[in-house]
């Protein structure tokens, strides 16, 4: 199935995130009935359970919307943030055999 991501996703206007929640629960309903094929949007379509949809957000900024209810109940939350690349550095090179692997680490990430 086809694998789809949406970026900046609350960036969306609300009435167009209204229809978009409602043809994501159209295709999560049909793979939870394991429906071979769906109705969607007025067109009967294959429904593949390999099919996943992602979305990313970024709240807090301006011009940023507040996702629907109905709309965050069909997406599981996953919080990310900024990797600490001196650590990672560090930990690569002592797997490689350096003994003072944490000053070169930070020099590796600071340029």
């Amino acid at each position: 199935g086809a694998w789809s991501c949406f970026d900046e996703f609350n960036r969306i206007e609300l009435e167009v995130l209204s229809v978009i929640a409602q043809q994501i629960l159209t295709i999560q309903q049909g793979i939870k009935r394991g429906a071979k094929r769906i109705l969607f949007e007025g067109t009967d379509i294959p429904c593949d359970p390999s099919c996943a949809t992602f979305i990313t957000m970024n709240p807090g900024y301006a011009g940023r919307t507040e996702l629907p209810d109905n709309l965050k109940a069909l997406f599981r939350p996953c919080a990310m943030m900024i990797p600490d690349y001196a650590l990672i550095a560090e930990i690569c090179l002592y797997s490689y055999g350096y003994k003072d692997a944490r000053p070169l680490a930070r020099k590796i990430v600071m340029s």
